[in-house]
C-alpha cells in the first residue's frame, strides 16, 4: 500500500519524540569553577526565573532594599495583561506601567570576567536599574537590547536586584525626541506589556567575542555565510567572521578557530583563520574560511542546521568560546522569479502577525509551542511566513530555521511612507534586527515597509543590508515597489503582479474571515454567509463565513496566482501568502472581537481551509504530490441534500456514497470540483483522484459517527518533556467521541474542567461571554476545542479532569520534570533540546516546474491616440498604462509581434480590474480569435482560444465597459484600495485602459 504525504505527516505526528531529561542540565556554580569559565558548556545563563512583578508605578522601586514581598512571583517571557488576550478586543488591552523585579548572585569566580544582560525585547519601553543606579533604557518595543553589568554588579555572596519599569501606552513617546513610534498601532501589534521575551545573563572574558546588540553596545557579533556553491555536489564555502573585544590594559594578538558539528553532533570539519592584534579598549574582526564537502543544505520542509564553534586562541590558548546554529542554502532571485538551492520556488504561505499569539498567553509561548505552531504552516505546504509589520522575536525566527519554513522580516512600521524621526527609528530597528538574525537561514527577505517607500530610502535600507548582511543571500524589499530600480523584490497587497526581472509576491492576498465552529448551512448552528452584524451598514459575508466557503474562496484566489506562476511565460508571478495563519487578537471586520481569518484557530485547531491549502501548495512550483481533501464531514440529518465540494489537485474526481459512483465532479479554478445536490446517506463518501491516464492517486473518505458518548483527552504532542519551570505549557485536546473513540463532528457539548496539582489553568477559546477567556467550563466546536496548563516551579502530579453532562468524563495525568535555578540563574534553555525537523526532503534536484506556454514579444504598435504610451501596455512596468482619448472610435490598440506564431492565449490587465468588466473583440491577422467580457478579477485576465497563427493583435473595445461591485471591499478604514494607474479617462464611456498584455502559443509536453 502507497502512503500519501497526509498518512507520513500523521505518522510522524504520532510518533514518540526522543527526549533528554532535564536533569542533565547543571547549575551556574557547576559551570563556573575557581578559575575560568567551564567553556564547553557555554557562557550564557537563562535569567527567566524568579520576577516579581506588579502593576502600577512605585517610584521607590530601583532600590535594592525595596520590599516586593507582596508582589507575585514570575518566570519569564510573561506580559502582565496576557489574561486579556483574546478576551478584549487588541484597543482594549490594558496599558499602563508595570514593574520587574529580579534578585541574583553571581559567584566570585565571576569578578574578572565581562558581565552582559540581554532581553530579546519588551513591549514597550522600559528603564533599567540594577542595585538602584539606571543602566539603560529601551524603547523601540520591538528588538533585543543589551546592557553591560559589569561595572555594577555584585559578586559572591553579595545580592543584586534588577529591576525595570516597563511602560506599554499606546501613546509612548520617545524621550529623547517626543516622536511616537508607527509600529506601536492599534490595529495590528497587539499591546501585550512587560517583559514578554527571554532574557539572559552573558559571562564572558575580558577577551572575548561580541554580542549581535548594537543598540547600547555597538557590537555585531559573529556572522556565518556560505559562498561558492555546488549544490549538486552538496559543497560549499564556509565563511566565519567574528568580532572580538579587548577589554584588558595591553593589546592582544589573538587567532580564530573554527569547528563545525553537523545535526547529529559530530564534527565535520575544523579549520582556522587568520591572526590578529587587537588593541586595548579596542575592535577586531577575525576570519575564517574553509570549502567543506558533503554539506546538507537548508531547504523547505528541511530546517538542517550545523553548529558552528568559534574559538579566540591567545598564545595557543582557548580564551573564549561562541556556539552558533545556522543552516546553509543558496538563493537567487532573478527573472521573476525566487531560486532556492537552484530550484525555483513560488512562494505559498502566510502574513501572520508578528505576535503570533494564544488565548490567555499573548506572544509568551515557550519554544516548543513556536515550533508547533510554525510547524503546522509547514504541514499545510506554506514555504513562507511573512511578519506583518514589525520583527518578530527571536524564538519565532530560531524556530523557523528549525521547522525549514522561509520568512519575510520587517524592521517595523504601519502603513504609509514616513520621514523625519519616525524614518529615523524605522533604519535603527533594520539595523538592530539585521545584526541580531543574520546568521538564521530562514530569513529570506527584509522588508522595510508595510507601503511603499521612495527609492532613495530603498537605498539607504539597502546600504544597512549591505553593511552588515552583503553576503547572507536576502532580498531587500517592500510591499509594492514594483517599478523600484533599487528594490530586490516587491508586490502589492491583495493583486497579482507579474514581472520578468525582480520577483513580484503579494503580501496578503486573501483576508476574508471565518469561524471555526460553523460548517456550513446545514450543520448546527447553521451559520450563512454573513450572518452577524453588518459592516460598514452593509452585509458582511466575507468576514462571517463558514468554513466551507471559507475554504473555497482559498481556491478561487489562490487559482489567480498559479495559473500565472513559473513556467507559463516570460512574466511570471512569484506568488503570494494569505493573511493570517491563525486566528489572531488584532483587527477584525467579522463578529467577534479578534480576527478569524486563520487556517488554524487561536488553538492552532485546523479549519478546512488549512487542508485546501494544503492540497494545492504541495510542490514548489507545479503540485508534485497530487492529493484531495472533500470538504466538510458526514453527519447531517436525514433528508439534508446540499453540493459537496472536493478540492484535489487531480485533473478528476468521482465520488462515492457506500460505494456507489455518484460520477464526476465539476471542475473549476483548477482545483475545485463541485458535486451538485448529494443526498446524505449514512455511512462512508469517499472521493477518487484520477490522473490523465485514468489511474486512482489518490484517495479522501469521510464517515458517519454515532452519537457522543464519551469525553477524550489528549497532551498534544511535544518534542521535548514538560517542565516545572513556572513558564512551560501543556496544550491539551478535548474531543466529545462516540462509543468507538472517534470525534463526533457536530457536537457542541459543554466541557467542565478541573484540575488538580502543581499548574495553573490558562484555558482555551470558544463562542460564547468573554470568548471564554480563562473559563474551566467550555465547549467543544465541531467536536474538539483545546485548553493551556501552565507549569509551577515545583515539580509534581497534574491532574486534569474533564465531564460533560449525559457522557462519560476523562482523566489525564501530567509529570512536570523540576529544572535547577541557583541564584537566579540556570543553565536550562527551553529551545536547545528542539531538534530540527525534516516535513519534507533536501532540495530535489529536479525542475520544479514544466513549461506550459512560451511569451512572443512585441516589436511595433499601431493606435489612434497617445502612440507615445503605447509601449506602456507590454513594458513589463505595472504602474505605467497605454489608454485611449475616452471615445470609443479610438478605443483600439494593435501589436506587430517579433515573429508569426499561434496564439492560443493572451493575458491582459486593464485598468480598473477589481471593478470594470470589458467587453472586448481580439483578432489576429484580421480573424476573430475572441469576442465577449472580461472578468472582473484580482489582476490579469487569460483569454484562451482556438489557435490562430499570425503577427497582428488587435484589441478593441466594442462597448462601454460595466462598473460593478468590487471584488474586494473597502479596507478597514474605508478607504477604497486601487486597483490600477491614474487615468484621465477613466469615467469616459469609450475608455480602454492596457496596464499590460502578453500573447502566448502553446507548448506541446
Amino acid at each position: 500500500m502507497s502512503l500519501t504525504r497526509r498518512d507520513l505527516i500523521k505518522i510522524m505526528a504520532a510518533a514518540s519524540p526522543v527526549v533528554l531529561a532535564p536533569k542533565a542540565f547543571g547549575t551556574l556554580s557547576h559551570l563556573i569553577g575557581a578559575g575560568d569559565l567551564n567553556l564547553s558548556a557555554g557562557r550564557k545563563f537563562n535569567f527567566n526565573a524568579d520576577w516579581k512583578v506588579k502593576v502600577g508605578d512605585f517610584p521607590d522601586a530601583p532600590n535594592a532594599d525595596f520590599d516586593d514581598s507582596g508582589w507575585q512571583t514570575h518566570t519569564l517571557p510573561y506580559a502582565w495583561n496576557e489574561n486579556d488576550a483574546f478576551r478584549v478586543s487588541i484597543d482594549e488591552l490594558s496599558t499602563g506601567i508595570a514593574w520587574y523585579r529580579k534578585s541574583f548572585k553571581l559567584p566570585e569566580a565571576c569578578r574578572s570576567k565581562k558581565i552582559f544582560f540581554e532581553c530579546e525585547g519588551i513591549r514597550q519601553a522600559g528603564t533599567f536599574y540594577l542595585n538602584g543606579k539606571e543602566i539603560g533604557l529601551s524603547e523601540n518595543g520591538i528588538m533585543a537590547f543589551a546592557f553591560d553589568l559589569t561595572d555594577h554588579v555584585k559578586f559572591g555572596d553579595e545580592e543584586n536586584v534588577m529591576a525595570a519599569r516597563i511602560d506599554n501606552s499606546w501613546d509612548y513617546r520617545e524621550k529623547a525626541t517626543n516622536a511616537k513610534f508607527q509600529w506601536n498601532d492599534k490595529n495590528f501589534y497587539a499591546n501585550y506589556g512587560g517583559m514578554n521575551k527571554n532574557v539572559y545573563i552573558h559571562v564572558t572574558p575580558k577577551i572575548y567575542q561580541t554580542l549581535p546588540i548594537y543598540s547600547n553596545l555597538q557590537t555585531t557579533g559573529l556572522y556565518v555565510y556560505a559562498s561558492e556553491f555546488d549544490i549538486e555536489g552538496k559543497v560549499a564555502r564556509i565563511n566565519v567572521a567574528s568580532q572580538i573585544k579587548n577589554e584588558t590594559n595591553k593589546a592582544q594578538k589573538a587567532k580564530l578557530e573554527v569547528l563545525i558539528f553537523d545535526v547529529e553532533g559530530r564534527r565535520i570539519k575544523t579549520f582556522n583563520g587568520n591572526n590578529g592584534t587587537v588593541n586595548a579598549g579596542g575592535l577586531l574582526t577575525l576570519t575564517a574560511s574553509e570549502i567543506v564537502n558533503d554539506l546538507n543544505f537548508w531547504s523547505w520542509g528541511y530546517g538542517y542546521l550545523y553548529t558552528i564553534q568559534t574559538n579566540i586562541l591567545i598564545d595557543g590558548k582557548v580564551v573564549d568560546t561562541e556556539y552558533t546554529k545556522t543552516g546553509f542554502r543558496k538563493t537567487e532571485f532573478k527573472d521573476g522569479m525566487i531560486y532556492l538551492n537552484d530550484r525555483v520556488i513560488q512562494v505559498h504561505g502566510y502574513a501572520q502577525r508578528t505576535t503570533n499569539e494564544w488565548p490567555s498567553i499573548g506572544l509568551s509561548v515557550p519554544a516548543w509551542l513556536s515550533d508547533y505552531s510554525n510547524g503546522l504552516m509547514v504541514e499545510g505546504n506554506a514555504n513562507l511566513v511573512r511578519w506583518m509589520h514589525v520583527t518578530p522575536w527571536k524564538q519565532d525566527v530560531e524556530s523557523c530555521d528549525r521547522v525549514g519554513l522561509m520568512q519575510a522580516m520587517p524592521a517595523g512600521d504601519s502603513e504609509g511612507d514616513v520621514k523625519d524621526r519616525r524614518w529615523g527609528q524605522r533604519k535603527e530597528v533594520m539595523r538592530d534586527a539585521i545584526i541580531y538574525n543574520k546568521n538564521n537561514p530562514s530569513i529570506v527577505f527584509y522588508e522595510c515597509g508595510n507601503k511603499g517607500i521612495m527609492d532613495s530610502q530603498m537605498q539607504e535600507m539597502k546600504d544597512i543590508r549591505d553593511m552588515y548582511d552583503p553576503h547572507g543571500g536576502r532580498a531587500i524589499g517592500a510591499r509594492e515597489m514594483l517599478a523600484s530600480k533599487v528594490a530586490e523584490y516587491g508586490g502589492e497587497m491583495l493583486y497579482i503582479d507579474k514581472s520578468s526581472t525582480k520577483p513580484l509576491w503579494e503580501m496578503e492576498y486573501s483576508r476574508d474571515e471565518g469561524l471555526r465552529k460553523y460548517w456550513d448551512n446545514y450543520t448546527p448552528p447553521f451559520h450563512k454567509d454573513g450572518d452577524g452584524p453588518l459592516y460598514r451598514g452593509e452585509p458582511a459575508g466575507e468576514y462571517n463565513r463558514n468554513m466551507q466557503s471559507h475554504a473555497i474562496e482559498d481556491v478561487v484566489r489562490w487559482y489567480e496566482y498559479w495559473k500565472v506562476r513559473p513556467g507559463t511565460g516570460k512574466r511570471v508571478s512569484s506568488g503570494g501568502v494569505n493573511i493570517v495563519f491563525s486566528d489572531t487578537n488584532t483587527h477584525h471586520r467579522g463578529a467577534e472581537n479578534y480576527r478569524c481569518s486563520g487556517e488554524v484557530d487561536a488553538m492552532r485547531i485546523k479549519k478546512q481551509n488549512f487542508f485546501a491549502n494544503q492540497v494545492m501548495w504541495d510542490g514548489w512550483v507545479d503540485v508534485e504530490n497530487p492529493s484531495m481533501h472533500i470538504i466538510g464531514h458526514w453527519n447531517y440529518k436525514k433528508g439534508i441534500e446540499k453540493d459537496v465540494y472536493v478540492v484535489s489537485s487531480c485533473p478528476k474526481v468521482e465520488l462515492f456514497c457506500n460505494g456507489k459512483s455518484l460520477g464526476f465532479g465539476q471542475r473549476s479554478n483548477a482545483f475545485l470540483f463541485t458535486f451538485k445536490s448529494v443526498k446524505w446517506r449514512k455511512g462512508i463518501l469517499e472521493a477518487k483522484g484520477y490522473n490523465e491516464q485514468k489511474k486512482i492517486i489518490c484517495s479522501d473518505k469521510l464517515t458517519t459517527t454515532g452519537e457522543p458518548h464519551h469525553v477524550k483527552l489528549t497532551e498534544v504532542k511535544r518534542p521535548t518533556v514538560f517542565v516545572a519551570d513556572g513558564h512551560d505549557l501543556a496544550l491539551i485536546e478535548v474531543e466529545v467521541v462516540d462509543e468507538n473513540g472517534v470525534c463526533c463532528p457536530t457536537a457542541l457539548n459543554m466541557i467542565e474542567f478541573e484540575l488538580n496539582g502543581p499548574a495553573e489553568w490558562k484555558g482555551g477559546i470558544a463562542v460564547g461571554p468573554n470568548n471564554y477567556i480563562g473559563s474551566q467550563n467550555l465547549p467543544v466546536e465541531g467536536g474538539v476545542n483545546r485548553v493551556l496548563i501552565r507549569s509551577t516551579n515545583k515539580g509534581g502530579k497534574i491532574q486534569v479532569v474533564a465531564k460533560s453532562a449525559g457522557l462519560l468524563g476523562a482523566t489525564l495525568t501530567l509529570n512536570p520534570q523540576a529544572i535547577d535555578v541557583e541564584n537566579g540563574l540556570s543553565s536550562y534553555f527551553a529551545s536547545s533540546k528542539l531538534a530540527p525537523t525534516f516535513l519534507r526532503a533536501a532540495t530535489p534536484n529536479t525542475p520544479s516546474y514544466q513549461v506550459s506556454r512560451m511569451a512572443v514579444a512585441v516589436k511595433d504598435t499601431k493606435v489612434a491616440v497617445n502612440g507615445g504610451k503605447a509601449t506602456n501596455s507590454y513594458d513589463d512596468n505595472e504602474t505605467t498604462a497605454w489608454e485611449n482619448d475616452g471615445t470609443l472610435s479610438t478605443a483600439w490598440i494593435e501589436y506587430v509581434l517579433e515573429r508569426e506564431a499561434a496564439i492560443s492565449q493572451i493575458d491582459i490587465k486593464l485598468n480598473n480590474f477589481r471593478r470594470k468588466s470589458y467587453p472586448l473583440q481580439i483578432s489576429v491577422d484580421g480573424k476573430v480569435v475572441f469576442n465577449g467580457e472580461t472578468k472582473k478579477c484580482l489582476g490579469y485576465n487569460t483569454l484562451v482560444c482556438k489557435p490562430v497563427t499570425g503577427s497582428i493583435v488587435r484589441i478593441e473595445l466594442t462597448a462601454v465597459a460595466h462598473e460593478g461591485k468590487d471584488v474586494i471591499g473597502e479596507e478597514v478604514s474605508g478607504k477604497v484600495l486601487g486597483d490600477g494607474v491614474k487615468s484621465a479617462h477613466a469615467n469616459a464611456k469609450g475608455s480602454l485602459s492596457i496596464i499590460e498584455v502578453e500573447f502566448y502559443e502553446e507548448v506541446k509536453q
